[in-house]
């Protein structure tokens, strides 16, 4: 019997937030925002918005280098502020939505980059062609109690991609060929 409290004891020890190694956190669709901007005429910068994101993270406290990033973002949800823009974006010419409904990306490699700051390289697919990109990330922020009393942590991270790169030729000289994409993501964690 002694031994099994020791047993249980060690096993409860070890579930401690302080002694776990690999946390599961959800993606908030609701405070999370995936946007990009590219250059119209080499003159002005569009920008937009996807509506929806989902994804988990499973961070490695101790170690970053273990964690792991996965995110979907729902490619029809795309916003311009423009309707005629945003048929025209999910068309054929562009992200073509039908076909590609989502753009993902896994992580492969995060390192640290200075006090708050990662490196997040891993395989981004948009338009049904994945490329290897590395995001700069400012975060994450240390956790806080949210609503509902589950710990909540923030990041954004940012890259710059070549739309032709990932088979997006639309718009010729009009559009620029360079993208940003940054995306600001609020995780939690549930039981």
């Amino acid at each position: 019997m002694k031994k099994l409290l020791s047993v249980a004891a060690l096993l409860g020890f070890a579930a401690l937030p302080g002694f776990a190694q690999t946390v599961t956190w959800q993606v908030d669709p609701a405070h999370t925002a995936s946007q990009f901007a590219i250059k119209h005429l080499g003159i002005s910068t569009v920008r937009g918005q996807f509506n929806k994101t989902t994804g988990q993270i499973q961070l490695d406290e101790k170690d970053i280098s273990k964690s792991q990033l996965e995110v979907t973002v729902d490619t029809t949800t795309l916003d311009t502020r423009i309707e005629a823009r945003d048929k025209d974006v999910k068309g054929p010419n562009y992200l073509d939505v039908e076909k590609f409904p989502a753009m993902t990306f896994k992580s492969k490699q995060i390192t640290a980059a200075g006090p708050g700051k990662l490196k997040l390289t891993g395989d981004l697919t948009i338009h049904g062609v994945t490329k290897e990109v590395t995001f700069d990330v400012d975060g994450p922020s240390p956790a806080i109690k949210g609503p509902g009393g589950f710990p909540r942590r923030g990041a954004s991270a940012t890259t710059r991609i070549n739309r032709k790169d990932f088979g997006i030729n639309g718009g010729g000289a009009f559009v620029g060929d360079d993208v940003d994409i940054i995306i600001d993501m609020e995780f939690i964690q549930k039981p």
